[in-house]
């Protein structure tokens, strides 16, 4: 497997259909599969590339090319000697499943590898599993984005990827002088001159609301309990009662955070209640917030057991004058958090709050993505992330404890377990 992020103009295009054409040359009945970032990136740049090549090949007469396949002139073996562009989509992955071609070779070759979402690399992966078969994929691009598949091959998964970066200054046929013109207007550090000259990956993606930078630093950090002592302790809850999802149970006290509780989904809301209310007394919280989408039955639970939960619409209206609604002021405050020095320990909720895309309106307030369209990317829910969020929902403070005096507020008044 072969990674290559790099600045522009290396050659990259010309590389890929080279090595399609040498593969289709030089193997019966290999097969080749190849997708960009988007289709009309497959179709009008990726896909002429690889066609303008075999036509120079010795080889061109082998081949029929059309706007989409390359296929064998051989009697019996256009189905099964042949080379395909296709686009993706997270709706639509079977074109990725099932690469099966025995003993023979396989190519699978992702360009402008960033933004093609996650899912559709772990169903790719997932398919080249055949034995006693030369399986080569090769992913491609600019480093646009600092979180996906494609950045983990150079971090993550850099063990099992051969990984390179390529400055387009060291390469031989790029145009020198606008590159420099790139670094004398933008700085070398920039994310720009990161992105298009470097082959680095940003500091933060275009539209990322969220820099990869502030969650990486979180999760080096270590808070102490004693450096938290003095702060509220907040629980989160995302139930996630849709679909496969799990649901996730969050705490955070001051500069700390931690992942109580992770699982499948329950429909018995008394046990997902007694779940919660075990925590709210085991850590003493001083507030519990969950998601209002699934969390009414929760919260009426609660309520008949004197507990003090509150529901949050993430719909709901922001007090935050630059954010559009509650889940970004909720982001805002997540990422100020960040800033002064808030702590993680779990890389899935690192990549959850990165994740998140955001645009600017008309008006000025600031949107950040769908919870839907960060699910499709990352190919699972960013509930962690959502649970955390939850816990910057309200202003909270801590409740006075007379030491050796337990406080009752928020105590189950009953007497009902779901573990029985």
């Amino acid at each position: 497997m072969l990674a290559r992020a790099s600045g522009h103009g290396i050659g990259k295009s010309a590389f890929i259909s080279m090595l399609i054409n040498w593969g289709m040359s030089t193997c019966e009945d290999c097969k080749v599969v190849v997708t960009a970032n988007t289709d009309n990136q497959l179709r009008t740049k990726t896909w002429p590339e690889i066609i303008k090549w075999s036509n120079l090949a010795i080889t061109k007469e082998w081949f029929t090319c059309t706007a989409t396949a390359m296929y064998s002139n051989d009697p019996g073996h256009d189905k099964r000697w042949r080379a395909d562009a296709i686009p993706w989509s997270e709706h639509n992955t079977e074109a990725f499943a099932g690469l099966h071609n025995e003993r023979k070779r396989i190519i699978v070759v992702f360009d402008e590898a960033s933004n093609i979402a996650d899912l559709v690399w772990e169903v790719a992966e997932g398919a080249l599993t055949d034995e006693d078969t030369e399986i080569i994929w090769v992913a491609f691009g600019n480093p646009t984005r600092n979180t996906g598949r494609f950045r983990e091959c150079f971090r993550k998964y850099k063990h099992r990827w051969k990984c390179a970066q390529i400055d387009s200054r060291t390469v031989e046929g790029t145009n020198k002088q606008q590159l420099q013109k790139w670094v004398d207007d933008y700085g070398e550090e920039s994310d720009f001159v990161k992105v298009r000259v470097r082959g680095i990956f940003p500091d933060a993606s275009e539209l990322q609301f969220i820099p990869t930078g502030l969650t990486d630093e979180a999760m080096k950090r270590v808070v102490t309990a004693a450096q938290v002592a003095h702060a509220p302790v907040i629980i989160g809850v995302d139930p996630a009662y849709s679909g496969v999802d799990d649901a996730v149970i969050y705490l955070r006290q001051g500069l700390h955070s931690k992942v109580l509780w992770t699982g499948n989904k329950t429909t018995d809301d008394l046990i997902m209640a007694k779940r919660i209310a075990d925590f709210e007394d085991q850590y003493q919280a001083d507030a519990v917030f969950i998601d209002f989408g699934y969390g009414t039955g929760l919260k009426s639970i609660g309520d008949g057991w004197g507990r003090t939960w509150q529901l949050i619409p993430f719909g709901g209206g922001s007090t935050d004058p630059q954010m559009l609604n509650k889940r970004g002021e909720m982001f805002n405050s997540c990422k100020t958090w960040l800033k002064l020095g808030g702590a993680l320990d779990d890389q899935e909720t690192a990549d959850d709050l990165s994740a998140a895309e955001y645009k600017v309106r008309v008006d000025g307030k600031i949107v950040i993505e769908p919870k839907e369209d960060i699910k499709e990317r990352l190919g699972r829910s960013p509930g962690k992330g959502d649970a955390l969020l939850l816990t910057f929902a309200f202003p909270v403070t801590k409740h006075l404890r007379i030491p050796g005096q337990e406080s009752q507020q928020g105590k189950a008044v009953t007497e009902y377990d779901p573990w029985k």
